[in-house]
């Protein structure tokens, strides 16, 4: 499991009962509207009870699948804000790290993105204060590593965290944010999965 991977396990973990409480609102409307849809189908019934019985199971029919369908799209929609907010929490989670845990978890991300080319890594201006000592060389031993050469620019990106790297003139941005939108769908995917399966 990546640390990613545990993060957000961690987050959904602490997310569970804001899941649970919006869920169990969700279907408290869905039934709601489906008593208001019974109530409403019981009155027309009174008000059309001349009309041959076929077109009346008709009207129920669709007055049921109108309920139904509201109540779908409310648990939907209640699914996807909770999907939502678990990613949004990851992300500050992510983005709220010490420092120590920062810098561990960009040591991990080098080794995984960092190419065996020649190129630059930019970091933001908070993040090259707050750099530990010796991590320049340990960029450059992760570069070494993979068989490419890699020197840390002195001047910063506009970025809010993670990194971004340049090889010939094209840049492979490395941020948080970045990451996290590139796998959004998949994340969504594990989320619900986590959270609905």
């Amino acid at each position: 499991m990546t640390g990613l991977e545990k993060m957000i396990s961690q987050i959904l973990e602490e997310a569970t009962s804001t899941v649970d409480s919006q869920i169990a609102g969700a279907k408290e409307e869905a039934a709601k509207i489906a008593e208001e849809a019974r109530v409403e189908a019981e009155k027309l019934s009174a008000d059309i009870s001349k009309q041959s019985d076929a077109d009346i199971a008709i009207y129920m029919e669709r007055i049921k699948s109108s309920a139904d369908l509201q109540r779908r799209t409310a648990l939907l929609q209640a699914k996807q804000e909770v999907i939502a907010q678990v990613l949004d929490k990851a992300y500050e989670a992510l983005s709220g790290k010490s420092d120590e845990e920062y810098f561990d978890l960009i040591r991990k991300m080098l080794n995984k993105f960092v190419l065996d080319s020649e190129g630059d890594i930019y970091f933001s201006e908070a993040d090259l204060k707050r750099m530990p000592s010796g991590f320049e060389k340990e960029i450059e031993a992760v570069a070494t590593k993979k068989g490419g050469k890699l020197t840390l620019s002195k001047t910063s990106k506009e970025i809010e965290n993670g990194f971004v790297l340049v090889y010939g003139g094209i840049e492979e941005n490395c941020t948080f944010r970045s990451l996290f939108n590139t796998q959004r769908d998949a994340l969504q995917d594990k989320v619900h999965q986590e959270l609905f399966a």
